[in-house]
């Protein structure tokens, strides 16, 4: 997090007098990051299934959200700070990562699309069974960590975004962490009041839709960076 303090260090007051505006230089970083971890993270896989299904039945929603949000928050970290480090260290690294990262993006964004042209049935709560916060916290984190995706999406796509920022990566990785918390305490917190809406298929493809075009977005702004 030292990048982000050194980032606002470094605005200094111009010759004109005038200073440049904090939020003029940071918001943009910020908002990149978050429409890029929503993206990566508003999407009807097994942990959203699971976060939306504990919180139709009420069952342990806040220690499961919690548990994904930190997840999150370790592995975008991670990301930003040891695959950084290593782009700085093997410099001929980023052009392979930039062009790897777009090609992933634009078969996500195929992934995305094809998920929404052939939606899932509307998804319900499975059983009448009660969970144990054990059992819901180790199956949240299984399908957490045990998915190869979650590697390349937070570890690596997202490093590789991070760190096209510079300095200022660490004010890309707080946008797609605010990502995270909002899209996951929405869906649990959000899951029951809102079950017949988040049943409908067409609700999903609509979102799926919008993964699609950001997705599609970001490949074309990492190729062109």
């Amino acid at each position: 997090m030292k990048q982000c303090f050194t980032s606002i260090r470094k605005l200094r007051w111009t010759a004109s007098g005038s200073a440049p505006s904090v939020g003029a230089v940071i918001l943009p970083v910020l908002l990149t990051g978050f429409a890029s971890g929503a993206a990566l993270i508003v999407a009807i896989g097994a942990q959203n299934a699971y976060v939306l299904r504990q919180g139709l039945r009420r069952e342990h929603v806040a220690e499961v959200v919690l548990l994904c949000i930190a997840a999150d928050v370790l592995l975008m970290s991670a990301g930003a700070a040891g695959f950084g480090a290593v782009l700085e260290r093997f410099p001929w690294l980023v052009e392979v990562t930039r062009w790897g990262g777009a090609a992933f993006l634009l078969v996500y964004a195929g992934i995305a699309l094809r998920r929404a042209l052939r939606p899932a049935a509307a998804l319900q709560a499975a059983s009448d069974r009660r969970t144990t916060r054990r059992g819901a916290l180790l199956t949240a984190a299984a399908l957490t960590f045990l998915n190869p995706h979650v590697y390349l999406d937070t570890v690596v796509l997202l490093g590789t975004l991070a760190h096209a920022h510079g300095p200022d990566r660490w004010w890309f990785v707080a946008g797609s962490v605010t990502a995270s918390v909002v899209w996951f305490t929405l869906l649990g917190a959000g899951a029951h009041r809102f079950a017949p809406l988040l049943a409908r298929p067409a609700v999903w493809r609509g979102i799926d839709v919008g993964v699609a075009l950001t997705m599609a977005v970001l490949a074309v702004r990492l190729v062109l960076s």
